[in-house]
């Protein structure tokens, strides 16, 4: 009871990102480097299911088809048609997340998206993107009035309101991911042999519902930025 005493202290300690090594000054955490790897084994998937493309889809090209058409559903049901021209951006952002999320399960790696730095880089990204296309698709001029239509007076709040995104962005994603593996962590060393299989398939399911919630809370803010109605 001591030893698990002493392990569950030790929780906030193993969740932490750890410095792996240095390039010159500038340290090298677990979080960079699952990341890459994470990169490494999505490239090699790209590879292998997009090898030999037909227009019919056979074998391991349905895993990107079904991918692809899954992403698009959500898409076109608050964008329509137009929403086509998004699907790069929002169905990266799924994908990289997702396994992203999913990384804990390659045996002592930690998900990236436990770490703020990372979903904060995705959040920003995210509102710059949004911002940007929304430039693309109403003009500068359109653009300008979504923010000072209701008055100049309001024109800061509206600024504020898009900054307050990325925060909820970041945090909602760096929360639940956070939160999910300490659970999962805790659930571990208290009962090492009847739950770590259930926990795994609960994990699997966390980590996709958390890439969705993003994935979906992007496409609903490019739906109303992208409007010309808005």
């Amino acid at each position: 009871m001591g030893e698990k005493i002493a392990q569950l202290a030790a929780v906030m300690e193993h969740l932490k990102p750890v410095v792996v090594f240095h390039l010159g000054p500038i340290p090298v955490t677990t979080t960079v480097v699952t990341t890459w790897v994470m990169m490494a084994v999505l490239v090699a998937i790209a590879l292998v299911t997009t090898r030999g493309m037909r227009l019919l889809p056979r074998g391991w090209q349905h895993l990107p088809e079904m991918t692809v058409e899954f992403i698009y559903g959500f898409l076109e049901g608050f964008m329509g048609r137009r929403g086509r021209r998004y699907l790069p951006l929002v169905a990266t952002l799924f994908i990289f997340i997702l396994f992203l999320n999913l990384a804990w399960l390659i045996p002592g790696a930690k998900p990236p998206t436990m770490d703020l730095s990372t979903t904060l880089a995705f959040a920003v990204t995210t509102i710059i993107a949004v911002q940007i296309l929304s430039v693309r698709e109403v003009g500068l001029r359109r653009y300008i009035q979504t923010y000072t239509s209701h008055g100049l007076m309001l024109t800061p709040l509206n600024i504020i309101e898009e900054l307050v995104k990325v925060i909820s962005l970041s945090l909602r994603l760096f929360g639940n991911m956070f939160g999910e593996e300490t659970v999962v962590t805790i659930l571990f060393i208290l009962v090492p042999l009847v739950v770590p299989a259930a926990i795994q398939l609960l994990g699997v399911l966390f980590g996709f519902i958390q890439a969705f919630i993003f994935t979906l809370l992007t496409i609903s803010y490019l739906a109303t930025r992208t409007s010309a109605h808005h």
